[in-house]
């Protein structure tokens, strides 16, 4: 069986819910960029990206469960079964080389995924780009907060990552709305365990912010442990959400990376 008949076969549900806000710039893409968005965020993150990155790229936003358009699907609360439902949605879009970029909360996922594709079809990412988060074998240097009452909760978020929307917080019905989905990505990260496997057949680049006060450029180097292959890191003025108030810097440095992906 080939690996498009595998990937096929395996499908169980319609993968085009999970790509939202494709748009080709080329005919025939010579590689996909598939964007895994921050704790509490969805696709939107990465509209406009194609604009900024290589026509040769096909940027494709993952849209995760239970936020943006697919609001009503329920909420994944652990990674390993959120990376095995993505590398059944996916399958049917790695007919080509592809890349996985996930910030923060979705650093961790392109990893989990990127070893879910290697075990299940034995296939790697071209590159995998991740931004905004320590290594995932590293312990965490704070308590977990995604159990705590809803004030110590939101005080938390703050606090750590300052990237509350202050229209959220002035809006009951959207906090309403927002907390269980920052809630349930809290407990999906804080309750991961990096398994010791080898290290992935692809090159990893790491991005941080000069003044992520959750993330530090040491942590964000102990990602050369889980590449087999070439590592880089670079580091953006700002804070954790520096993929907002830097994003022209690091899609030029994406681009980059991405156009040598692409050529190999």
């Amino acid at each position: 069986m080939t690996f498009a008949e595998m990937v096929m076969n395996t499908s169980a549900q319609p993968h085009d819910a999970w790509i939202v806000g494709r748009r080709p710039r080329a005919p025939e893409p010579r590689l996909r960029l598939f964007c895994l968005p921050h704790a509490g965020g969805g696709a939107s993150l990465f509209r406009g990206w194609a604009d900024a990155l290589p026509a040769a790229v096909e940027v494709c936003p993952v849209q995760l469960p239970g936020r943006e358009n697919r609001l009503r699907e329920p909420l994944y609360t652990a990674l390993p079964p959120l990376a095995a439902a993505l590398a059944t949605a996916l399958g049917p879009w790695l007919d080509r080389p592809f890349a996985l970029f996930g910030h923060s909360m979705g650093a961790w996922i392109a990893f989990a995924l990127a070893r879910e594709l290697r075990q299940r079809y034995g296939i790697a990412p071209a590159q995998l780009l991740v931004s905004g988060r320590r290594a995932p074998h590293l312990p965490a240097r704070q308590p977990p907060i995604h159990d705590l009452p809803e004030p110590r909760f939101l005080t938390a978020l703050r606090d750590r990552y300052n990237g509350l929307p202050d229209v959220i917080l002035q809006e009951p019905e959207l906090l309403e709305i927002y907390l269980p989905i920052v809630r349930a990505d809290m407990r999906l990260v804080e309750t991961f365990t990096c398994a010791t496997d080898a290290p992935l057949a692809c090159p990893i680049a790491a991005f941080g912010g000069t003044e992520d006060r959750m993330v530090s450029r040491d942590e964000l180097a102990a990602w050369s442990d889980h590449t087999a292959r070439q590592f880089t890191l670079q580091m953006f003025d700002g804070g954790h959400f520096f993929v907002q108030t830097a994003r022209p810097a690091l899609l030029a440095a994406v681009s980059s990376i991405l156009a040598l992906a692409a050529s190999r």
